[in-house]
Order: structure tokens, then C-alpha cells, then sequence
């Protein structure tokens, strides 16, 4: 990695305020740039890196067989690179201005049912003990709060009030906001507690949620549990914790909910990102529009 790269990521860390995740990821797509460059044109500096080049590399990497969707997403971290470094004057013009993202398809995700939560909630039966007791509070706590994954993961013991009514989230971009805490979650906090006062061990004592080795969860952990319990009740393709949390929209904009309320509670920067969870409203509210409109009657 040359001073520049370096820099960069330093810059997403500090002044973005972008998680290491995330910093991470925009590195190993600069690198798998500049390995590129250096394979095929015997070129080692980025800076002086033209379209041409970056071109040959697109065309390499649909030739790989990557999808679209992840061609778009390296070239959009090098074209934060570039801006980074139009910013900082090192040089005068960015050569992806007038780049065009690849088409891809836009995927509709398709929510859990009120049938299907009520199912895993209500009547899936759920181990005795810590694991049981935590396994359930993360589900309702996607469900009810509609946080992301790696918002629910960083949760730490001070997150929540000490009157149980609110919780504390670190979102994108370290935002912090304020996310009401459903009633009926109340005597599931306190149990839980209770039991993750009586693990053996614990390693990540800060850390809300933890495995019974008393370590902080991790990503593909959530997923498994995610969709381990959720596979029981439903067949759809995809049950992960995002389509829980595109769950926890739907059902607030079916019911009446407010949109700018709803992306209040997302956390969402702007309500383009919100509106992406209306599909499934409309097509509730189709569906009450046809049954009760005369016309329709007929």
C-alpha cells in the first residue's frame, strides 16, 4: 500500500467517520486495482491511472464472471479515491468523471409476513437458558427496533436506559440515535441479564449481546441465527437480518406509519433510502383499495 492509499483509508477512518469494515473493504478494493495495473500495464502508481485503464480492468472483471453489482461497488471505492485526491489537490481531474455504473437489476427483498414473525416469536419453542433467552431477544429486537446488524453486534451494556424504554445505537458513519424499546421487551432484557450474569467467562465485558464463551457476536453468527429459526417457519430465498429489518419498515408503513418517522428510526441520511421499503406498503394498500373501492366490486 503506497502513502496515498494510506492516507486515504486514514482519511474514511478519521474524518468520515467510516467503520473499520467498511475502511477495510475500500483497501482491498484499491489493491485489487493496483495489482491489476501493475499485471497488465507494469504501472504501479494509481495517481496516474487513466480510464482506459480502468476500463480494461472492468472489462476484466466481467470477463471473471463478478456480477455487476460488485464491479459497481469497486470502481465506486476507487472513485472515492479519486475524489479524495481532487480534494487534497494531487490531481486536477478524477479520470472516472464521466463514468457510468454498469445496469443491474433492481432485487425487490421480500419481508417476512406478520404470520411468519408471530410464528418464530410465539410458537417456535427456543432452548432453555442463556442461549434460548438471547437467541429470542435478538430476533424481537430486529423486529421491534428494526436496527442493522452490525448496529445490534456494537451494542454495549450501556446502550440501553436504565428504565428500559429506550436504546442507545451507533449507527453509520458513527451517528448516534435514540430508538424506542417496545414494552413487551422489558422482562426479555432483565432475563437475559440474568443469564448472561451467570456465564462462566466473559472476555468482551462492554458488549451487550455475547456467545456463550462471553466473546462479542460477529456477523455471520447473527446471520446463522437469523435464518436457522426463521427457515423453520418460512421458504423464502433470503432470511437474513436485513430482510428483518426491511421487515420491521414494511410493517410500520403497512399499519399507518408515518415515512418520515419510519426513516427516523432507520437512521437513514436522506428518504430516498427509505422509500425503498414502500413497495410492500403499496401493494397493501392495493390491496385494501381493491377490496373496498365500489368500483373495484364489480
Amino acid at each position: 500500500m503506497d502513502q496515498t492509499q494510506q492516507a486515504f483509508q486514514d482519511y474514511l477512518a478519521l474524518e468520515k467517520k467510516y467503520s473499520m469494515h467498511t475502511v477495510n473493504g475500500y483497501g482491498r478494493d484499491l489493491s485489487f486495482f493496483a495489482d491489476f495495473l501493475k499485471q497488465e500495464f507494469d504501472q504501479r502508481s494509481l495517481l496516474e491511472a487513466n480510464y482506459s485503464q480502468i476500463r480494461s480492468w472492468i472489462v476484466w472483471m466481467v470477463d471473471q464472471e463478478l456480477s455487476n453489482s460488485s464491479v459497481n461497488r469497486k470502481v465506486a471505492s476507487l472513485k472515492s479515491y479519486y475524489k479524495f485526491l481532487l480534494k487534497s489537490k494531487q490531481i486536477e481531474v478524477s479520470p472516472l468523471l464521466k463514468h457510468k455504473a454498469l445496469k443491474t437489476p433492481k432485487k425487490i427483498q421480500i419481508p417476512f409476513s406478520e404470520t411468519e414473525v408471530n410464528q418464530v416469536l410465539n410458537f417456535l419453542s427456543f432452548p432453555d437458558g442463556f442461549e434460548g433467552t438471547r437467541d429470542k431477544l435478538i430476533i424481537d429486537l430486529f423486529y421491534t427496533t428494526g436496527i442493522r446488524r452490525a448496529e445490534l453486534i456494537q451494542l454495549k451494556l450501556g446502550s440501553i436506559d436504565a428504565a428500559i424504554t429506550s436504546l442507545k445505537v451507533l449507527g453509520k458513519r458513527n451517528k448516534e440515535r435514540i430508538v424506542p424499546i417496545h414494552s413487551i421487551l422489558v422482562d426479555q432484557i432483565k432475563r437475559y441479564l440474568t443469564e448472561r450474569s451467570k456465564l462462566e467467562q466473559i472476555k468482551d465485558l462492554e458488549h451487550f449481546f455475547l456467545t456463550k464463551k462471553g466473546v462479542k457476536l460477529n456477523d455471520s453468527f447473527v446471520y446463522r441465527l437469523i435464518n436457522h429459526y426463521f427457515s423453520n417457519v418460512s421458504e423464502k430465498v433470503k432470511r437474513s437480518p436485513h430482510i428483518l429489518r426491511h421487515t420491521f419498515a414494511t410493517h410500520l408503513l403497512n399499519n399507518g406509519a408515518d415515512i418520515n418517522s419510519v426513516k427516523e428510526l432507520l437512521g437513514h441520511s436522506s428518504l430516498a433510502s427509505t422509500q425503498v421499503y414502500t413497495h410492500s406498503s403499496l401493494a397493501e394498500l392495493k390491496k385494501i383499495y381493491g377490496n373496498a373501492h365500489p368500483r373495484s366490486q364489480n
